[in-house]
């Protein structure tokens, strides 16, 4: 696999990774405390390493194709809210998230 992908793959997946600390730090009690909750810290330094591992994708890696790719993490996040914290997903979800992913594939590979 073409390095620049393994960047971008890697962007996605950090990016992901700081999401789910985003969620899990908005359980705090109240803006201020969830501000300073370890894992909004944590999760915003991860933004910041997805943005930097993006930016060296984007140096062999079209924008018009780079970016549209991102949305793959709309399918792992889905997942993960359903999954670990316990949100709803339905059969529309599942194929709006299919069309997703199989738009991604074919852009990919275009």
């Amino acid at each position: 696999m073409n390095p620049s992908w393994i960047m971008l793959l890697c962007a996605i997946s950090v990016s992901m990774g700081g999401q789910i600390l985003l969620k899990s730090g908005s359980r705090a009690e109240t803006v201020l405390a969830q501000f300073f909750d370890w894992h909004t810290i944590i999760g915003l330094g991860l933004y910041g390493g997805a943005a930097l591992l993006y930016i060296l994708a984007l140096r062999k890696i079209p924008v018009s194709v780079a970016l549209p790719s991102t949305a793959l993490s709309y399918v792992v996040a889905a997942m993960v809210g359903h999954f670990w914290f316990g949100e709803p997903f339905s059969l529309m979800h599942a194929a709006a998230l299919g069309l997703i992913f199989c738009g991604v594939i074919l852009l990919a590979f275009a």
